[in-house]
């Protein structure tokens, strides 16, 4: 299965037997078999048929429409999907289950940080760099003892306080920095691609939740609402660190972003212009095709995905079961 990115100003998507085709003017620029699509994600301003929304809504292929900056403006989706069959089981949950999923979720995070700082500071040390891995550590021993959310997010916040800047110390290329996390809007070029790369992996977890009927506005972390799927939120929280800050690195480092072309300043704000949202889905389709080694042997990155929210679901239905976020090893 795979999405189909449309990223491109102007597009025209339309139907042919069981193929999508994306026209730019009179140029086919993509042909993407139907049995194979898993959802599409739209970049700003592209036109989709009816033919083809009809389509993909027969066959449970959601369509995303996002801004140019990632920022998901809304989804179709069938009217039979719907979160009905998990929906009780998730707000029946207990706080304490919620709480103690929470603290796994944020002890993930901060360990996933560390073993990503870990490795970049063996090849590259820093003043720093000791101290942080230590208070990391530390700080993800101390989320095991929080009696609730406003102090598990507190650590979570400190947390992120050292990561960020110590990130920063790994980035090798002249112009990119990173003294800490901006967000809305970003004010820099690694701040916009760590923020638009957390929302392509948002938009990619919300689709494998509700393929798997789970409700994605009952979380245990984030604050639940009608207008966030708080429960994207708290299972991103475990890949920030292995997927996108990882990409990010490595765009960086081996000079693949040009901190000159691939930028736009605008309305307060640093963010990824055409070509560099071009290259950045590039390579973030590479990574997740790309396999990754578990305790259940090597996997492409996007099983890997799956295969969490899975143990999410199984949770919910069998809470004495604690979910198990996903560690690098």
């Amino acid at each position: 299965m795979r999405t189909l990115y449309v990223s491109q100003q102007g597009c025209r998507l339309s139907l042919r037997q069981e193929f999508v085709l994306v026209h730019l003017g009179d140029l086919l620029l993509q042909e993407v078999p139907l049995p194979l699509l898993e959802q599409i994600l739209i970049f700003g301003r592209s036109q989709v048929t009816t033919d083809v929304v009809r389509e993909c809504l027969k066959r449970n292929i959601p369509i995303a429409y996002l801004s140019r900056l990632g920022y998901c403006y809304g989804r179709l989706i069938p009217i039979e999907r719907g979160y009905r069959r998990l929906a009780h089981w998730q707000q029946a949950l207990p706080e304490a289950w919620r709480l103690q999923t929470a603290a796994q979720i944020v002890r993930a995070k901060l360990l996933n940080g560390r073993v990503l700082l870990m490795r970049q500071l063996r090849q590259r040390p820093s003043e720093t760099g000791d101290l942080t891995l230590r208070s990391l550590e530390h700080l993800a021993e101390q989320v095991l003892q929080a009696k609730s959310l406003d102090q598990l997010r507190g650590i979570e916040g400190i947390g992120a306080a050292l990561y960020f800047p110590e990130l920063g110390n790994c980035l090798q290329q002249k112009g990119f920095v990173l003294l800490k996390r901006t967000r809305q809007p970003p004010t820099n070029p690694v701040n916009a691609m760590l923020s638009f790369g957390y929302m392509v992996l948002w938009n990619h977890l919300l689709t494998l939740i509700e393929l798997q009927d789970l409700d994605p506005y009952q979380g245990c972390l984030h604050a639940s609402s009608e207008r966030h799927a708080a429960l994207v939120s708290d299972l991103l929280e475990e890949f920030r660190a292995p997927i996108v800050d990882s990409l990010v690195l490595w765009l960086v480092n081996s000079g693949v972003m040009d901190i000159q072309e691939d930028f736009e300043y605008r309305d307060g704000g640093c963010f990824l212009n055409d070509a560099g949202r071009k290259k950045y889905l590039k390579a973030f389709l590479q990574r997740m095709e790309g396999s990754i080694t578990t305790p259940a042997g090597d996997q492409p990155r996007w099983d890997l995905l799956t295969q969490q929210v899975k143990k999410f679901k199984q949770s919910v239905y069998n809470p004495q079961d604690l979910y198990q976020p996903y560690r690098i090893r």
